[in-house]
């Protein structure tokens, strides 16, 4: 066995190990943190298979960002997880039906998988696309950025409408909570706005 095939089974145990600990594991913090080993690991198998772009991406948008999001919601809302398995233990019974047929399902579709003709499987993972000279990163910045550069920014502008359209239909305004007006503070009269009063001594303020 050579160090990459030592490296590959290390990798595939720990997202093993980390999805299934994700699943089972009774405190939601801990879920996250096999989340984010599950998510490290398929990282380092990405950077086996010479993929380093998508294994940053995994790095960086999932357990650098995402992930974040998921321990700041869970450690700062007061939720009450006893309730929520109590709940999710009265679905038990269809979850382990549906379960059964997805498994069903798994192993008709690869019980019956075959090549296609004309395919091979590489001894070696190709990184780089033949006759590029090029790193695959870079590559795949130049494929994105001249051959699907319109198609990339309106990737960019359907994201962008449905973050505005996600903040526009959670807003709402509320009549009992002050709100900061700029324009108001910007144009008081500050005559209006402060009085000066004229105590004498040993009179208190009523």
């Amino acid at each position: 066995m050579t160090v990459v095939d030592f490296v590959f089974f290390l990798f595939a145990l720990c997202l093993l190990v980390g999805g299934i600990f994700t699943v089972v594991s009774r405190s939601p913090v801990h879920s996250v943190l096999w989340l984010i080993l599950a998510f490290l690991s398929g990282a380092g198998l990405m950077v086996l298979l010479g993929a380093e772009f998508v294994a940053m991406l995994l790095i960086i948008v999932y357990v650098g960002a995402v992930m974040v999001l998921f321990l700041f919601v869970v450690m700062m809302l007061d939720v009450d997880f006893a309730e929520l398995r109590a709940e999710m233990a009265k679905q038990l019974p269809l979850a382990l039906v549906i379960g059964l047929v997805l498994i069903m399902q798994l192993a008709m579709a690869f019980g019956s998988w075959e090549l296609g003709g004309g395919v091979a499987i590489l001894d070696a993972p190709v990184a780089t696309p033949a006759g590029t000279g090029a790193h695959n990163t870079a590559a795949l910045g130049m494929l994105i950025y001249d051959r699907y550069f319109l198609l990339f920014q309106l990737a960019g502008l359907i994201l962008l409408v449905a973050m505005i359209g996600a903040i526009v239909l959670t807003m709402r305004h509320r009549r009992d909570i002050k709100r900061q007006d700029i324009l108001q503070q910007m144009y008081r009269d500050p005559k209006k706005t402060m009085e000066l009063v004229d105590i004498e001594p040993g009179q208190g303020l009523k």
